[in-house]
């Protein structure tokens, strides 16, 4: 959710600072940044479902356990992920979509931002640990601060310095080193339930397992989705050029913006459904799924509307080139046509995830992007062109929604069958 700020708002002074491939070369990133993600959720929110867990079962020795190892594990993947992929930036980069006009932008934001992963990586692990412990706000406040800060760094370093791109990057990593010196404030106060102590950082095999099993889920959620934008942006290079794909990542930004805020509710169900889940307080798991699902399909029904009625204005937030503007306008319309039942399939899967049925929520992850969107935009190109590239989403989002209702469906069942 956070480098999805980030990335936002580096988006609109790239794109009214650089140019309009400046926004493409941006675009041709995102599947990296969701590989980076996919890693770093795999510890971070495995490690937050099994801290509220077992705070919820007075299992304090090994919620600080979980923090020292989560510390641990971020350090050896945020290295190595970051070391590797700047070793083979450029192959990655062509192989993505880029181009001799694009790739330029694209490495020059991606190698700072990889020079930075480690940082990323334990700053989002961490978060995931604070929001966890009964520090929802502080939590907050961290991804506030880091977006702010960004925000106000990106102006400066962009236009003042004159950093053009690489000014952008800049200022996502000095933003989470900042929010970063915050978290390890907070976590070094002893009088804190959990904070860093001597005998936490040796990594204990059920925990790492425990942590990998359940963050599983979101990793394979957004390693699809790194597969899934490589395929649109190749199809929409292929069917309409450099330009196409920076109209997708304004169309992409614009519509996980409405996508972000139900992540951000559904980080804030996890706590609270996995401590009552683990005290077997099944009413109030319930309860709490019924509020997240009202909540959620009230914002995705926003983003439909406003996709609907002025997508042009919204685009133009990102660009002022009228021609990228009409092209991600037209795309952001097609794309939003289901967004009304988004926000419930995301819930369902992020529910099963929090009450630790990981292969359940695993399935749920998967099922809109491999199950049907893969097909989709691997066959509606070739009939439809660039369309049939745009209408995969929604028609991927219809499919996945009536699959997650009747596992939901199911469950709830299972519930009223435990509690009467």
């Amino acid at each position: 959710t956070a480098s999805s700020l980030y990335n936002m708002v580096d988006s609109i002074f790239i794109g009214h600072g650089v140019g309009p491939l400046a926004i493409s070369g941006l675009a041709l990133t995102f599947p990296l940044m969701n590989l980076a993600a996919a890693f770093g959720s795999l510890v971070g929110v495995g490690a937050a479902t099994l801290v509220s867990m077992r705070l919820g079962q007075r299992d304090y020795g090994t919620a600080q356990n979980i923090l020292g190892n989560v510390v641990v594990l971020n350090l050896i993947i945020g290295l190595a992920f970051g070391f590797i992929t700047l070793l083979l930036l450029d192959p990655i980069l062509y192989f993505f979509g880029a181009s001799e006009a694009t790739i330029g932008y694209a490495r020059d934001y991606m190698s700072i931002i990889l020079m930075g992963n480690v940082i990323t990586h334990m700053y989002l692990g961490l978060n995931s640990v604070l929001r966890a412990s009964g520090h929802p706000r502080k939590s907050m406040y961290a991804t506030i601060y880091t977006v702010v800060i960004n925000a106000a760094l990106d102006p400066l370093f962009i236009y003042g310095f004159g950093w053009g791109i690489r000014g952008a990057a800049i200022a996502t990593v000095l933003a989470q080193i900042i929010a970063l010196i915050w978290q390890f404030h907070i976590l070094s106060d002893k009088s804190e339930l959990l904070h860093f102590r001597r005998g936490i950082y040796r990594l204990r095999r059920k925990i790492v397992r425990d942590i990998l099993a359940i963050g599983m889920s979101p990793f394979l959620m957004n390693l699809a989705a790194c597969f899934i934008v490589i395929l649109i942006n190749k199809g929409l290079k292929q069917y309409g050029g450099d330009l196409m794909i920076g109209a997708y990542g304004i169309v992409n930004r614009l519509a996980f913006f409405f996508v972000m805020i139900v992540m951000g509710i559904n980080q804030g169900m996890q706590p609270i459904a996995g401590y009552n889940f683990g005290a077997k307080l099944y009413l109030r798991v319930t309860e709490v799924l019924k509020v997240t699902i009202c909540c959620a399909t009230v914002v995705t029904t926003i983003g439909f509307l406003i996709g609907m009625f002025i997508p042009e204005i919204v685009s133009s937030i990102f660009t002022s080139d009228v021609e990228l503007i009409s092209i991600a306008s037209k795309g952001f319309r097609v794309v939003v046509f289901f967004y009304p039942i988004v926000g419930f399939q995301m819930v369902a899967s992020n529910f099963f995830q929090s009450i630790g049925m990981a292969s359940k929520a695993i399935f749920l992850s998967l099922t809109r992007q491999m199950l049907f969107l893969v097909p989709c935009l691997l066959i509606l190109p070739h009939y439809y062109g660039q369309m049939g590239v745009w209408a995969s989403m929604p028609v991927a989002d219809l499919a996945a929604s009536l699959i997650s209702g009747g596992m939901l469906w199911w469950q709830f069942r299972q519930f009223k069958k435990v509690t009467v």
